[in-house]
């Protein structure tokens, strides 16, 4: 990762940072332990995620922060620790019964269906809300035909919420790799999450990329009170517009509080840095 002075950070300015109404602890992770082989990704890590905040994971490359978000995604099952969620206990559920309590997420790497419309992409976002038939959909009949309509209206109103109208029929594929973030984002979207998670959603964007990108975070945040938990690289982002940052360092936790808090944590600073520093 970019290891710059974090103390340095500038914030990336938004003009969107009204105060945020936190509300109760919607996700708790308890002592969190990972291991692939020999190799610990994750060695008891303990925090929690509260309704409606904006909570940030950062560290160093190699610190397993995609490892949480995989673990909290069902993607990864630890080999110690608790994960609960809305009071109740999770145990072993697979990514697409995780999906049906209403987490999605973004990935590191853009996984859409690049051979596809914008349109049918974000619709695929869609499938934990249908409830006809593959034989109703694949013939489009009766009550699938008018459950497909009232996808595709909640799929047109992300378009026009993410300012994508314009390409809303063009194969992903086609796409600059900011707009097709967007895209992921939408498609994430479509689930109509409660939680979300987005491991690095400005990753390779430009200045003006990643503020229309957080303006989007922002305003999922406070128009649709999602609560949403990012991994981001750039500072001057996690700082503007997290309420509180959890920091890994070789799967362990070293810091854990408001963006101000973290910025003056010694252990925090020395991890990016570096000792000699």
């Amino acid at each position: 990762m970019n290891t710059r002075d974090i103390t340095a950070a500038p914030p990336l300015q938004t003009g969107h940072q009204p105060a945020r109404k936190i509300g109760v602890v919607m996700l708790d992770l308890q002592n969190i332990s990972l291991s692939f082989g020999g190799i610990k990704a994750l060695a008891d890590v303990s925090f929690n995620v509260r309704e409606h905040e904006i909570r940030a994971i950062i560290g160093p490359n190699g610190a397993g922060k995609s490892s949480m978000i995989n673990v909290i995604n069902g993607i990864y099952h630890p080999q110690k620790g608790k994960i609960i969620f809305r009071d109740q206990l999770r145990r072993g559920m697979s990514p697409s019964k995780v999906a049906r309590q209403g987490i999605a997420r973004t990935f590191q790497n853009i996984a859409l269906f690049k051979g596809m419309t914008v349109l049918d992409n974000i619709m695929t976002g869609r499938n934990t809300k249908m409830h006809s038939s593959f034989l109703a959909n694949a013939i489009w009949w009766g009550r699938a035909r008018n459950e497909e309509m009232r996808h595709r209206h909640k799929v047109e109103e992300l378009i026009d919420f993410l300012e994508i109208q314009h390409i809303r029929k063009t194969p992903v594929g086609r796409l600059p790799y900011g707009l097709q973030k967007r895209v992921e984002l939408a498609r994430a979207l479509a689930s109509e999450p409660e939680l979300l998670l987005l491991d690095e959603p400005m990753a390779g964007m430009n200045v003006e990329e990643k503020q229309d990108m957080c303006r989007f975070i922002l305003d999922v945040n406070q128009q649709f009170g999602t609560t949403i938990v990012l991994i981001e690289h750039d500072m001057g982002v996690v700082m503007d517009i997290s309420d509180r940052v959890v920091v890994l360092d070789y799967g362990k936790k070293i810091g854990d509080g408001t963006p101000a808090a973290v910025m003056a944590n010694q252990e925090v600073i020395k991890a990016y840095l570096g000792s000699s520093h």
